[in-house]
């Protein structure tokens, strides 16, 4: 068994078996608890899970989008990533521009109501085409605000400047790697009343010894089912990047989750998920030609000897 893979389960089993029961935004239900931390040793293999499939394409391309400062959709659909679609669906048919039938409240009513989710697709559909193909609906439209990109790389002041917090951590990372202020934050205090969801990862921080690169993720409230899986692997990607373009070996990654969360419509899959053996996690190549974090391609990344058991559905919390 996979020590990375079985770090996960482990946390899985915990709270099934001393979570609390709690009520929550989405009034979905969670088993939960509060603080629980997890170590990746990122030279076992790449902390891809294989008791289910998990994406790499679409957590590659987020994490791509997020390095280039970009706020837009456009990119992610430009890779057939829709993980953030909602977000600016919602900006549009809520706007005096959207001339289409009512989508007041499509997060819970397109998973219940059959002729619903059929004119939902239609729309947002539309909706792709038009963030796809007119630059102005897209500009208008296609933005989320200030999303992890904006504030790793923009992050406004008080002065009216703005800070490239990741641009910034890499340069100190090459020349003060025993620094302990290699810290990117995504928690702006004076944001968060005004933002549609604010940051579940709200803050990472690097660490280098004995010549590898270790990144420690803090994040404020975590789906463990579906999200978790997508944030091991995005901060491990993160670690192996800058790793890369700071000519430094991998270390470990290191999760700490404030309030950990099993949604209740998740536990049957969970049961599902730890009924099975994991197998050999993958491994992560990065080309030779990479040089900078910011100018990374999905080219540029491939996951090798990826054959996980089968994917799981569940319903997303909204």
């Amino acid at each position: 068994m996979t020590t990375s893979e079985q770090t996960y389960l482990d946390l899985c089993r915990y709270v099934l078996n001393n979570g609390t029961k709690k009520e929550d935004r989405t009034g979905t239900g969670t088993v939960s608890v509060f603080g629980y931390q997890m170590r990746f040793d990122l030279k076992q293999g790449f902390p891809l899970l294989t008791t289910k499939r998990v994406p790499f394409r679409l957590i590659a391309s987020e994490l791509l989008w997020f390095l280039k400062g970009d706020t837009n959709i456009r990119y992610l659909l430009e890779h057939n990533n829709n993980i953030w679609n909602e977000w600016a669906f919602k900006n549009w048919v809520e706007s005096e521009a959207y001339d289409g039938p009512d989508m007041t409240d499509f997060g819970r009513r397109s998973l219940q109501d059959e002729t619903f989710r059929a004119a939902y697709d239609t729309e947002m559909d539309k909706f792709k085409q038009l963030i796809l193909t007119d630059n102005d609906f897209s500009e208008k439209f296609g933005h989320l605000g200030d999303v992890y990109g904006k504030q790793w790389r923009s992050w406004q002041t008080t002065k009216g400047e703005t800070i490239d917090q990741l641009q910034d951590i890499i340069e100190m990372i090459k020349k003060n790697p025993d620094s302990r202020r290699l810290i990117v934050s995504a928690w702006n205090p004076e944001d968060v009343p005004t933002m549609a969801l604010p940051p579940c990862h709200t803050m990472f921080q690097f660490y280098v010894a004995d010549n590898k690169l270790s990144c420690q993720l803090y994040q404020r409230s975590g789906d463990i089912f579906l999200g978790i899986p997508f944030n091991i692997a995005s901060y491990s990607l993160l670690t192996h990047l800058i790793a890369k373009e700071c000519g430094l070996e991998v270390g470990e990654f290191i999760h700490t989750i404030g309030d950990a969360h099993l949604y209740t419509n998740h536990l049957e899959q969970v049961e599902t998920q730890l009924s099975r053996t994991p197998k050999q996690l993958p491994s992560l190549h990065i080309k030779d030609s990479f040089s900078s974090v910011f100018d990374a391609a999905m080219e540029d990344l491939e996951i090798v000897g990826y054959e996980p058991h089968p994917a799981i559905k569940a319903p997303v919390a909204v």
